[in-house]
């Protein structure tokens, strides 16, 4: 395993999850997304056709790129972290462990990615309940950590700010390809970090007083 604990197995399989999305996302921009075949896809990223299929349903998936496995993945993360971890520091490490060298460097695929969705609502509203999802799982992971209930509301707004705090720092590396998305979201995060880092004191019934 490498330092983060990912296993070359998970490596291999989170790249040709990422050759997969590249070459979905750069034909669509390249021919219109309406007139890409999954055997274009796979052949484009050099797999067969199986292969795009043990990673994505179809090729809307490919295109919104949104791994199912993310929420659960963060969610152990949260859980996992040590005992003195506050529940807002383990939330933040990982997010960061999320974003892996293909995110860092990737700003041209999510620009190109960005702009096919805007030519399609029906996509781009699945991206949002994907993220939507993946939201929940996080702020109940981050109710456990913190011994609240999933209610309550401290949870719900350490992910809450956090996703608007990640939009942020996109919306910033999109201007400027010359800083690493993880510095950016990391700073993000500190900035609002202070706010959140200690869980609020709380009843026996597990809500904030």
């Amino acid at each position: 395993m490498n330092q983060s604990g990912e296993s070359l197995r998970d490596r291999k399989k989170r790249h040709t999850r990422a050759a997969l999305e590249r070459a979905t996302v750069r034909l669509a921009a390249e021919r219109g997304y309406d007139h890409v075949t999954v055997e274009e896809i796979a052949a484009e990223a050099d797999v067969s056709v199986r292969t795009f299929f043990n990673y994505f349903a179809s090729k809307d998936e490919a295109l919104i790129g949104a791994d199912p496995e993310a929420g659960p993945r963060m969610a152990e993360r949260i859980l996992a972290a040590g005992d003195g971890v506050s529940p807002f520091d383990a939330y933040r490490s990982s997010v960061l462990a999320e974003i892996t060298d293909e995110l860092n460097h990737g700003r041209e695929l999510w620009l190109l990615r960005k702009e096919v969705l805007m030519q399609r609502p029906d996509l781009l509203m699945r991206a949002f309940a994907n993220n939507a999802e993946a939201e929940q799982l996080l702020a109940n992971a981050v109710a456990q950590r913190a011994g609240l209930s999933e209610s309550d509301l401290y949870p719900r707004l350490v992910v809450g700010a956090g996703s608007a705090a990640f939009r942020c720092a996109v919306t910033r590396w999109a201007l400027d390809d010359g800083v690493a998305l993880g510095d950016l979201v990391g700073e993000a995060l500190d900035l609002f970090g202070t706010g959140l880092a200690h869980v609020p004191p709380h009843d026996d019934k597990g809500g904030t007083s």
